[in-house]
């Protein structure tokens, strides 16, 4: 039985300096390039979580030595065989290891949560099949029948479901006989930085990639293996940025990488629009900055429009300061959110309105209106994101309990003690 967590509510402004650790996004990826290259890889500051935990264990299942030591992982690639891959509920694991296990010599099953098996798959695994890779399956479980290197060429998909069917095809393109080109033939793309943000670590590895609108090309050759440096998690550090937006407090996050990739960049303009004042700040100890979110005075925060579909991973976030603002709210341009951890747009409309709110689902989005808001239960649908939304209301709305708060170990484990300290300074 899930037992539901207390959020603790803010007795006035939060005054606080929260350390997030690495980028779930980067580590992951990360892992990928190094399991892939010619020789070894150390990644520094890498995120421990339930994802990045399953992604170490999937490729070691299939022939990559990982080791950690005292915080530093190293890397060495080794001849991929087959296994069983593990994804939980990671959208990284299931769209990035399936070609990479297609360079495999033998067989790879997949399978992972109840919920995984509802998560949209079919464009990766049909991609793969367009390039000769031999796979079983539409949607977890699935199997990735491994024999020779793969031919590559042009594939033609459509990703408006996910940017990470993109990204998946370009990691491991380097490693087909002849590259691989990605076509997009769909609607808007989502989440359009994770996509530079491949395109550029792929860079640094070495591989050249040419980029038009909608299309990529991979060129192929070795992936050289290099020290990955990992940026803190900009999308974790925002539910904590929000605490002082509530509060009319200061929350400030140490080494906010000023030229970064992350779409939780995004939540400086977002939280200024809203009626915050940001600064970066030469940062108290070693380079780069700090940033500053100070909250208006009382947290009376207001409302706005907001086209998200390059930031939909946002959108629990947004979605709670937009359920405490003053005026009303549209976020926009997220439909693809429907196939992330869970229907995210239904979710977020049942859990604020359970609390007394006002959410009602467009059909690429959500419209909130201020409304008075109560105590009660706030389902997370074993989603981080849903979790830590409804520790933000819980700031400022008392009575609020989170259900499941232990699901935030999927990208930062420890996230209620963090919260809870913060709150309690």
């Amino acid at each position: 039985m899930t037992v539901s967590w207390p959020a603790p509510a803010a007795s006035g402004p939060i005054n606080w300096t929260q350390h997030v650790p690495g980028s779930k996004s980067i580590t992951n990826r990360a892992y990928i390039l190094a399991a892939l290259a010619d020789y070894p890889s150390v990644i520094e500051g890498a995120l421990h979580s339930r994802d990045t935990d399953l992604m170490a264990q999937a490729l070691r299942g299939i022939g990559v030595s990982i080791h950690d030591t005292d915080g530093t992982i190293h890397v060495e690639p080794g001849q991929l065989h087959g296994g069983e891959v593990e994804c939980g509920l990671a959208g990284t694991i299931m769209r990035f290891v399936p070609p990479v296990a297609a360079l495999a010599k033998g067989t790879v099953v997949f399978d992972g949560d109840p919920q995984a098996r509802k998560r949209p798959m079919s464009t990766i695994l049909d991609a793969l099949r367009a390039l000769g890779v031999a796979v079983e399956g539409d949607t977890l479980p699935f199997t990735v029948h491994g024999e020779s290197v793969p031919e590559g060429g042009v594939v033609e998909i459509d990703a408006s479901g996910s940017s990470q069917f993109v990204s998946g095809l370009l990691l491991a393109a380097p490693r087909f006989r002849k590259g691989v080109t990605v076509r997009h033939t769909g609607g808007k793309l989502p989440s359009m930085p994770h996509i530079e943000m491949t395109v550029a670590m792929l860079r640094h590895a070495g591989i050249t990639v040419e980029e038009s609108e909608n299309e990529w090309q991979v060129h192929p050759g070795p992936i050289q293996g290099r020290t990955w440096r990992v940026e803190p998690d900009l999308s974790n550090a925002t539910p904590f940025l929000a605490a002082a937006a509530v509060t009319g407090g200061t929350v400030r996050v140490p080494h906010w990488p000023v030229d970064t990739t992350q779409p939780g960049d995004a939540i400086r303009d977002i939280l200024e629009r809203m009626g915050c004042s940001i600064e970066l700040i030469a940062a108290e100890s070693g380079p780069g900055h700090d940033l500053a979110v100070t909250g208006p005075e009382g947290g009376l925060l207001q409302g706005l429009r907001l086209d998200m579909s390059d930031i939909g991973e946002l959108a629990p976030t947004v979605a709670a300061l937009a359920a405490v603002a003053t005026t009303g709210s549209e976020l926009l341009g997220i439909a693809h959110l429907r196939g992330h951890e869970t229907d995210r747009l239904a979710a977020l409309c049942a859990e604020i309105n359970r609390l007394g709110g006002h959410c009602t689902e467009l059909d690429d989005g959500l419209r909130i209106t201020p409304a008075e808001l109560h105590g009660g239960v706030w389902h997370s649908y074993a989603d981080h994101r849903m979790a830590t939304a409804g520790a933000i209301i819980g700031l400022v709305v008392p009575g609020v309990e989170v259900e499941n708060i232990q699901t935030t170990s999927k990208t930062l484990p420890g996230f209620e003690h963090m919260w809870t300290d913060m709150v309690h300074g």
